[in-house]
């Protein structure tokens, strides 16, 4: 039997995904009281995002693609990358703070401001697209960093370690672990080309 927990490291058509609907998922348990009032306990840690690809096929090629990697992928058995076209770029991005010791810093990237903040992890970034800065100065990859590109996990080499308090920032593209959320995909080419779009579920896969 093949491995539920497999990941293939490819990407889903750019075209497609840059016209699918996508968005958020939190998971909340909200307990009303007797008093009226609500008590509110989060289930999740981190959101899960939902896309629907079908609305990014604009023509019969990009369908023949899409079932061909459909295909590959065995349905939802592996995962793959996906680019999110409302959230894939990520800009000075603090990951962490130097203290002459720690070398391995993961890419983060957050949404709000101070306490409340949400701190996403990012596991997927895109080859050649991290930019570090200690301090204020770019690094050079591959000479004084190095980053996974499976898990965001940036390295210093032994030499570069950043100095105590000194600020390390990232800015980079990333893509999305995701997965088919369906083993059957149905098309027409019929009704394709008189405007209806098959619909393409594609969820989040959290490590």
């Amino acid at each position: 039997m093949a491995e539920i927990a497999s990941f293939h490291d490819v990407r889903f058509p750019l075209g497609v995904s840059f016209g699918a609907t996508a968005g958020p998922e939190w998971r909340n348990e909200i307990v009303t009281l007797t008093s009226g009032h609500e008590k509110r306990n989060a289930r999740w840690a981190q959101s899960r995002r939902h896309f629907d690809a079908g609305t990014g096929l604009r023509s019969l090629d990009d369908l023949k693609q899409v079932l061909a990697f459909f295909e590959a992928r065995r349905g939802s058995l592996y995962a793959f990358r996906f680019r999110d076209p409302f959230d894939h770029v990520a800009k000075d991005e603090r990951i962490g703070t130097g203290d002459g010791r720690t070398a391995i810093y993961p890419l983060v990237k957050r949404y709000g401001d101070g306490a409340d903040a949400y701190v996403r992890p990012i596991g997927k970034p895109v080859a050649g697209s991290v930019k570090i800065a200690v301090g204020g100065v770019e690094m050079v990859e591959g000479e004084a960093f190095t980053v996974d590109g499976l898990t965001g996990i940036v390295t210093f080499a032994a030499d570069t370690i950043p100095l105590a308090d000194k600020p390390v920032t990232a800015g980079f593209v990333f893509d999305v672990a995701a997965r088919f959320d369906t083993d059957r995909l149905t098309a027409s080419i019929a009704t394709f080309q008189a405007g209806e779009i098959p619909s393409i579920p594609i969820i989040e896969v959290k490590a």
